[in-house]
């Protein structure tokens, strides 16, 4: 067992849940598909400076919308959370049916960051949530003794095409840009973006797929177990891992390389 994991209570008390989403659009060009990726703001205490995927912070109201549109409380706050986060950080609407174009998604993000909640922004622009358009990828959750602990849900979306704008919310981050998975592996490799633990993980076992349908059908295929890395010896060297069998191609690398947010 790693030795700084915090016991059970001290986990669950520093324990806040999360969403993260993984938005894929078309190459034009006709390579593999790519994701919208978020460099965060250098000043922010959780993965300051890196390079993630979308997400944040499961809010008291993304609870009460999840309420009252019913199924599992959590995973559907959850949900809610991320097209919450994702419109707030990037302008984009996911997840949902009704009207969308440029202008619209900009007054429905201008409405959602003077008022905090989605439900208002839904019965404002008559959109109705679909949550069953994010997929089920996988769920982190670290044990290590660190200041903030997420319990983050990762999902999976598309955008088809991609024929859309996209703006920074630079209270948090600082660029968005689109690249395929091993692009940003290879950005991170030249050291031009900093990615931590669990976002290269997750680009690893992404690079593996051309599409957002062949990452679909392996998501839906794969077990969602909740990942929380550990340290173990291996040759002499100290290696942060996570589980087998959860669908990650690589499941570790040495504690002094890997980077933990």
């Amino acid at each position: 067992m790693e030795t700084n994991e915090l016991d059970a209570d001290t986990w669950l008390a520093k324990t806040a849940q999360a969403a993260t989403i993984v938005i894929f659009r078309r190459d034009t060009a006709g390579g593999p598909a790519q994701l919208l990726m978020v460099e965060r703001n250098a000043s922010l205490v959780f993965a300051g400076g890196a390079t993630v995927f979308p997400g944040g912070r499961i809010d008291p109201a993304d609870r009460v919308l999840a309420a009252r549109l019913g199924g599992e409380p959590d995973d559907m706050a959850a949900r809610i959370a991320a097209v919450r986060e994702t419109l707030e950080e990037t302008g984009l609407v996911v997840g949902i049916d009704g009207i969308v174009d440029g202008a619209i998604a900009a007054e429905a993000r201008k409405m959602l960051l003077e008022s905090g909640e989605l439900a208002p922004v839904l019965d404002a622009f008559g959109w109705t949530l679909v949550p069953d358009r994010l997929v089920s990828f996988a769920r982190w959750w670290p044990r290590q003794r660190a200041e903030r602990i997420f319990d983050t849900r990762f999902f999976l979306a598309d955008l088809g095409t991609g024929a859309v704008d996209i703006t920074v919310d630079a209270t948090e981050n600082r660029h968005l840009f689109w690249a395929s998975a091993a692009e940003a592996l290879e950005l991170a490799e030249q050291k031009k973006i900093k990615i931590i633990f669990p976002t290269r993980r997750n680009l690893e076992r992404l690079a593996r797929f051309d599409s957002f349908e062949t990452a679909r059908a392996h998501a839906v295929a794969t077990p969602v177990g909740t990942i929380s890395p550990y340290v173990e010896e291996r040759d002499g060297q100290m290696w942060l891992m996570i589980p087998d069998g959860l669908g990650y191609p690589v499941r570790g690398e040495p504690v002094e390389t890997a980077l933990r947010g």
